[in-house]
């Protein structure tokens, strides 16, 4: 019995992917002879070849990866590094992954970067990229960081005023926002990070100090007077006994998204620009206000919790204005 057209090409399909040079074609009785493609036999074999040889590379290096994190664990790097570097190293392993990774595809990974990121955030890229390379034992592939000159002044753009932090905090009561404006003044009267607020209980408040443990490291951090009858009061009205003052609505404590987006909804009726409101410059205002009113960068270091001085240097920068009014008072521009 006769098969159909569509069979005996596919049977003839079979042969030529074989190589097989004859054979009989049982819709019209007749023995055809097929012309063997070896090329595109071999170049066939050679593509699955290579892709086999991508998948194991890709497949081991991602095991790698999975190590590295738990190295990272065991030397007790918080989360949230953790969770960093985990997603610039996989970021890196999904642009370069091929089956003959090599230092070329490392620095062309670097170059891709520079034209994409800021240069602080490229630094920050390969700090975890030369951390797994190191650890996977390839030393010689690391990459150099970029060299950026420190500014002596911070940007115009970034520099959070009191006056606008406090055109923040009474647009959060207007709106009837009294948990965003009790975080901010927390945040800026404590000098605390973001991560910090878990740390702010019932119990602190009472006690009027909070016990910060971060990066492995403990401190103490006072509560002023004026802030801890305010968060009295939120604790009455929320009726809140124990346990962290600013949580979800489930019971978790708020993290640095939420936050920032509830901060981000205040900048038009503050007429604040968007760029100066995060979480984060409070800190910076709490640092710059507390230099200016003290000038002991080396307590203000012990509040913010750095181990390094030079850390703390970031956050007493004068603005760009200030920084050009002294260099104007220096009257080295003789006027003809």
């Amino acid at each position: 019995m006769n098969r159909g057209r569509a069979s005996v090409f596919f049977d003839r399909r079979r042969r030529e992917k074989r190589g097989i040079t004859s054979g009989y074609n049982d819709w019209n009785g007749s023995v055809e002879i097929v012309i063997p493609r070896k090329n595109t036999v071999d170049k066939s074999r050679k593509e699955r070849k290579v892709r086999k040889k991508k998948k194991n590379m890709e497949r081991k290096l991602f095991c790698e990866l999975r190590r590295y994190l738990k190295h990272l664990e065991m030397q007790e790097r918080s989360r949230a590094t953790i969770r960093q570097y985990e997603r610039d190293i996989r970021q890196m392993l999904s642009f370069i992954c091929n089956d003959c990774f090599s230092k070329e595809d490392v620095i062309f990974y670097k170059k891709d970067l520079q034209s994409r990121y800021m240069p602080s955030s490229v630094n920050t890229k390969l700090a975890a990229v030369n951390g797994f390379l190191e650890y996977i034992g390839l030393c010689e592939w690391k990459v150099r960081q970029i060299k950026i000159q420190k500014r002596a002044y911070r940007p115009e753009h970034k520099n959070l005023l009191k006056t606008e932090y406090i055109r923040l905090i009474k647009s959060a009561e207007n709106q009837g926002k009294c948990k965003l404006s009790m975080i901010m003044q927390t945040i800026c009267s404590t000098g605390i990070r973001v991560s910090e607020l878990k740390f702010i209980t019932a119990e602190s408040v009472r006690a009027g100090e909070a016990i910060v443990q971060m990066k492995g490291k403990f401190r103490t951090i006072l509560i002023p007077k004026k802030l801890r009858e305010r968060l009295k009061a939120y604790l009455r009205n929320c009726n809140i006994h124990t346990g962290p003052i600013f949580v979800t609505r489930s019971g978790r404590p708020l993290d640095r998204s939420n936050i920032w987006k509830m901060m981000k909804n205040l900048c038009e009726q503050a007429r604040v620009v968007r760029g100066k409101v995060f979480p984060h410059n409070l800190r910076h205002l709490f640092a710059k206000s507390f230099y200016e009113y003290n000038h002991d960068i080396t307590k203000l270091a012990d509040i913010l919790g750095h181990s390094n001085v030079n850390t703390t240097r970031i956050y007493t920068r004068s603005s760009g204005k200030e920084h050009r009014n002294c260099m104007d008072a220096l009257g080295l521009v003789i006027a003809t």
